[in-house]
């Protein structure tokens, strides 16, 4: 018995010794390989994040991102809008994400009022379907 231990503990000596020279090979593997450099995208690039499609019967725009922020305007169901930027505001019931938008006119949304998509077509495709 005391020699099938000492066979399985060489056994697992030489499994841990052979994953940490194949882990530290790894370190030191190939370094004139070229660095990965991100596309520019929109949203990389920080120009837009996505575009939004209204999903409540109306929805009203306000100046900051704020509950008692006073209102620009409203929009309806199926409107398009580009989502510009992103805001996370702590309020006493929790945290609630604003949306920075620019459509028919510019100006913070809550997220939840809205779907947003990667693509302006993908959006205008559920705006329309929102609006039959």
């Amino acid at each position: 018995m005391k020699h099938i231990y000492s066979q399985l503990s060489y056994l697992a000596f030489i499994i841990v010794l052979t994953l940490s020279l194949i882990t530290l090979g790894s370190c030191f593997g190939n370094k004139d390989e070229a660095p990965v450099i991100p596309p520019v995208t929109s949203p990389l690039s920080k120009d837009y994040i996505g575009f939004g499609v209204i999903t409540a019967s109306f929805t009203h725009i306000t100046v900051d991102p704020a509950d008692n922020s006073s209102s620009l305007g409203y929009l309806r169901r199926g409107s398009l809008v580009k989502v510009i930027r992103r805001q996370l505001n702590r309020t006493p019931e929790g945290f609630v994400y604003w949306v920075l938008v620019n459509g028919e006119q510019q100006g913070w949304l809550k997220e939840e009022v809205m779907e947003i998509y990667i693509n302006e077509s993908q959006a205008r495709t559920a705006s329309e379907s929102m609006l039959k």
